[in-house]
This record gives C-alpha cells, structure tokens and sequence, in this order.
C-alpha cells in the first residue's frame, strides 16, 4: 500500500514540476511563453518520463542493497579519480600552447576517462564486495543476521523428507535457506543415469516444492556463490559469510562443519534424542533377519530402523524372538541395542 502511495505521489509530483515550470516560463517573459500544444507536450513528457521509471522499478523484482550498494560505491570512486585524471588533462593547454584550439577535444577526453573510470570501479567493486571488508574496515556488503540465525538445508535433508515433518510441528524459527548449488545438485542427481539416484533427486525436488508452498516458514532460493571445490565445502563457507546454521543428516559434513565453528543440525542427533531409551535389562521382542558378525549373532531391526545385535541368534532368522537389552550405543549415524536372547 505504501508502494503504491509513493508511486503515486511521485507521478504527481513529476507532473506538478512541469506545471511550475511553465508557469514561471510564461510570467518571465511574454515573448518567450509556450504555446498550449507545447504545453501539453511538456506535460505529457514528463508524465511519460515518471511512468517509464515506475515501470522499470516494477520489472525489476528483486533488488539487492549489496549489488546497489556497490554501484554506489564504484561510481563514488570513479569520479574521485576521474576529477584526479581532469587535473592533468587541464593542464595541457597550459603546457602545449598550441592545444589551445582543441578545448572542446579535451573536454570529450575527460567525459570519456570519466565514463571508463567509473565503469572499471563499479565493475572492480562488483567483483570484489566480498574482500572489501579486508581492505576498508567495517565495510561489508554482507547481509547482516539479526535473531535467529537461518537454516541452510542440505542435499541430504532435502532428500531424506522429515525436514516437512518437524516444519509442521512448528518447532522451526527463522528462515530455512536452499542455496542455488544445492539445488543445482538436486537437478544433477535428478538427471542421472542411475535408477536409485534419479529416483532420489526426484523425491528431493518434490520435497523441495513442498517446502515452498507451506505456511508456517518461510523458505527461499539463495542465488549466492560460496567458495569450496564440493558442495559440502560451498555450504561450509557460505554458513560462515552469512552467518547461518547447516541442517544435514552427513555424519561427515556434520563433522567438518564443526571443526570449521559452524553451527549444525543433525536430524539423526535430532531423532536420537526423542527416541526411547532401552535400558539395560528391560525386555523385548524383534525379529532376526540375518546373521550377525559374531559366531551366534543375529541381527534384527525395530520399527524405527534401530539395529538390534542379539546374542544366541544365530540360529533364529526370520523368527520373532525375546531378548534382554544388554547395552545400547549411540552415534550420530544411529543407535545400536545390543541384547541377548532368552
């Protein structure tokens, strides 16, 4: 609504500029005063002018202060230097007698040093915005996080699902963040040759839509490059240019990521927590599905996937058997019951 206002005002205040002037025209001098067609003409420019800038404002949906912020500062520096450059190009006639006749030359060489200058400061400041705060202290065109930080999703979270699941208990704050990499990812995985993995990406683009068109958080596509070799590496870097948190189930890049002092979310630490705890000596029933490593082991698995290791069974695949939980072992890739049978 305030947009619109602005707009608004601005259209009028275009027009009422316009009149002004003609009005101070026509009373300063009777001889010069325009003609009403001309009037008009006027009139009706300027309107044009503040809807052809409206309707470029409007075209241009996402606009970033820290891209604007650059050309500002890019264009601030060129002119300095362009002023430096004009010194000495004004004083060649000062020097060279003879290039006394060619000062309307000389004016076009400073309108173009300038125009190059500013074009290689914008472009050298647009390139360069993320070591600025290297070279100029407190200057940064990062955006700065106040609150809860966000979320940065993983391809793996993506992938796996639950991510909806823990979205609609409404245990989430703060924004969840997809950045274009991994999303390119997801594509790649999605096209690939192989059944499983094309079948993975695909679940992971669905999921991915899913995320998008709920109403409880708000979920967005970061078009940001990081710096990395991988992935992974990407996600690492750009948590700590943000700053943000890294939401995954890799054991691996969960690791990584905290030598690099970036907070994670590990949705099996996650899991782990709000499961059941077996203690030693309670009982329960699993069915064995397959010898275990050990001579008379046999290994089944609770509804959850929690791997049960049981001793004594060896010899009870794809039967439904009693056991005593001897001791249970958690991980950030699971947990493991260890049990014997009765």
């Amino acid at each position: 609504m305030i947009l619109f206002m602005l707009r608004g005002s601005f259209i009028v205040l275009a027009c009422c500029i316009s009149v002004l002037y003609v009005i101070q025209q026509q009373l300063s001098d009777e001889d010069t005063s325009l003609r009403f067609p001309t009037v008009m003409i006027m009139i009706g420019a300027a309107l044009g002018i503040a809807l052809a800038v409206i309707a470029l404002d409007s075209a241009i949906k996402k606009k970033k202060l820290a891209a604007i912020s650059g050309v500002f500062l890019g264009l601030v520096a060129g002119m300095i230097v362009t002023a430096a450059l004009a010194m000495f190009v004004d004083l060649i006639p000062v020097l060279v007698p003879d290039m006394g006749a060619y000062l309307g030359l000389l004016q076009g060489i400073k309108v173009f040093i300038g125009l190059v200058c500013c074009y290689v400061c914008i472009s050298l400041v647009l390139q360069t915005k993320d070591d600025f705060r290297f070279v100029i202290p407190y200057v940064e065109f990062a955006k700065q996080v106040r609150g809860t930080k966000p979320i940065l999703l993983d391809t793996s979270i993506i992938i796996d699902g639950r991510i909806i699941d823990i979205i609609e208990t409404q245990i989430l704050q703060g924004t969840l963040i997809v950045p274009k990499f991994v999303l390119n990812e997801l594509q790649v995985i999605a096209d690939s040759a192989d059944k499983l993995k094309r079948a993975r990406g695909r679940r992971g683009l669905d999921i991915l839509q899913r995320l998008q068109e709920n109403s409880v958080i708000t979920v967005t596509i970061d078009e940001a490059e990081a710096e990395g070799t991988n992935v992974d590496h990407k996600l690492i870097s750009l948590a700590q240019h943000m700053p943000a948190r890294v939401m995954t189930n890799d054991y691996n890049l969960n690791k990584i990521a905290t030598f690099r002092g970036v907070d994670v979310i590990n949705l099996n630490d996650l899991a782990k927590s709000l499961r059941p705890v077996a203690l030693p000596g309670e009982m329960m029933q699993v069915k064995i599905v397959k010898p275990g490593e050990g001579p008379t082991q046999g290994v089944g698995y609770l509804e959850d996937g929690t791997m049960v290791v049981v001793e004594n069974a060896k010899n009870a695949v794809n039967k439904n058997i009693d056991l005593t939980v001897t001791s249970t072992l958690q991980t950030s890739a699971g947990r493991m019951i260890f049990g014997r049978a009765d």
